[in-house]
């Protein structure tokens, strides 16, 4: 995905302030187009077809989500003051953040062609972290007994949050690259007192001096440079983790022309199949 595209998968409207005349800008909502895709993905499991994965890596405008089941204790705010728009969304877990320089991935695949087993899909989720930051960033990370997502030491760069229906899984992780990490203060994030979050541009700040941790080609690299990095890091551990081959495939301008502009808004629906998180 080239930086168009990436952000062509974000969506807003841009304000002239010299003339003080709003233009059009064409906002793509992409959540609808994912929930699209699961609808036609579960058509063709019905009819016995099958059906390919699919892959979708995109940033959100700052927004705080909560899954299906997340209370609102961990919200440091009052919702109806809240510094970000907030939403309800069908994955598993807590209160997270989503916003600019985190990368999210939507991994929509039919676990019938891997392995039937949700905890087996959320390990091998992290795994897809652990190996981007290891063989990347010289980064080790680990898993905590007990949670989801990574952590380095006891930081938190990944957050993993899930939906499966009918054996297709939707939602996925976030991984924190060049994140302002400011709007988890607000939170309890993924409802877990004390915790901190961390990101890779972080982590390379603080390993480079005292440690050496951390390859030369991406220690001196801006934040698009490493945004590109680790989005083309995550697509080949994702293939190599899930044995897929990858078909990059740009999204169609035409199917976006009647697009109203708006922000992409996680709405949550009344299906109650399996949930994680």
């Amino acid at each position: 995905m080239t930086n168009q595209e990436r952000e062509f998968s974000l969506s807003g409207i841009f304000t002239n302030t010299i003339s003080r005349k709003l233009t059009r800008c064409e906002c793509f909502n992409l959540y609808k187009e994912l929930k699209q895709i699961v609808k036609e993905k579960k058509a063709l499991i019905e009819k016995n077809q099958d059906c390919q994965d699919t892959l979708i890596i995109l940033q959100h405008h700052p927004v705080y989500t909560l899954g299906t089941g997340s209370s609102e204790e961990y919200l440091n705010f009052d919702i109806k003051d809240a510094p970000y728009d907030v939403y309800r969304t069908e994955r598993g877990g807590e209160v997270t953040y989503h916003g600019p320089g985190q990368l999210v991935m939507y991994p929509i695949i039919n676990l019938r062609n891997h392995k039937m087993d949700l905890h087996w899909y959320l390990r091998a989720l992290e795994e897809v972290v652990i190996r981007v930051l290891f063989s990347t960033f010289s980064i080790t990370a680990s898993r905590l007994e007990g949670f989801t997502g990574v952590w380095v030491g006891d930081k938190k760069v990944a957050m993993v949050g899930i939906r499966v229906s009918q054996w297709i899984t939707y939602h996925g992780l976030a991984l924190n690259v060049i994140t302002d990490l400011t709007p988890f203060h607000s939170i309890v994030p993924c409802g877990i007192r004390n915790c901190q979050v961390g990101s890779i541009k972080g982590l390379l700040g603080e390993f480079q001096p005292s440690t050496g941790c951390g390859k030369a080609s991406v220690l001196h690299s801006n934040d698009c440079q490493l945004i590109d990095i680790t989005h083309s890091s995550l697509i080949k551990e994702f293939s190599e983790v899930f044995q897929l081959e990858i078909f990059h495939k740009s999204i169609p301008m035409s199917e976006f022309e009647d697009t109203i502009p708006r922000r992409i808004q996680l709405v949550a629906s009344n299906s109650h199949d399996n949930l994680t998180g």
